[in-house]
């Protein structure tokens, strides 16, 4: 049998099917207790729409797997950050065409002050040019911009950081 563990890992996030949810940082701890899988995940930003079908997906999974009794807990603090997105995970994003996030702007702990600055050093994913220009605060989801690269002429989404 295939550990909880490894199959909460393999879980893809609904609203970037190319990354796990483990990849993108949102898997935080499986234990098994007294027979029951205990998963703890955590939100990119309060609110996240994509959270019940995480939740689901991941109830599914472990279910298929041969783990019927599962608690998906949903953890707040530390905050997410897209720091906690691993190399893998943004590899994955160019790959698709997504500009990774850069270093997130605030790392102290405690809450995490969202700002409204527009970070103009973002690299085509597709050409690696370095000046690209937003095109829409918004891209698919609340996470990412859409932004044009006037080398290649392609537009393409940015993973904001948080």
């Amino acid at each position: 049998m295939v550990s909880a563990r490894a199959v909460a890992e393999r879980v893809t996030d609904p609203e970037l099917p190319m990354l796990t949810l483990a990849e993108l940082g949102i898997l935080r701890e499986v234990f098994e207790e007294d027979g029951k899988v205990i998963v703890s995940i955590t939100p990119t930003y309060l609110g996240c729409p994509a959270m019940d079908t995480m939740r689901d997906d991941l109830l599914h999974a472990l279910g298929e797997a041969g783990y019927p009794d599962v608690e998906v807990r949903t953890v707040l603090a530390p905050a997410w950050s897209t720091d906690w997105i691993t190399e893998r995970g943004k590899a994955k994003l160019a790959d698709a065409g997504i500009a990774p996030p850069g270093k997130a702007p605030f790392t102290a702990k405690g809450p995490v002050p969202l700002t409204l600055t527009v970070r103009d050093d973002v690299t085509c994913p597709r050409c690696g040019h370095a000046d690209t220009t937003e095109l829409s605060r918004f891209g698919a989801s609340a996470c990412r911009a859409l932004r044009r690269c006037p080398a290649c002429g392609e537009p393409f989404e940015h993973m904001k950081e948080i």
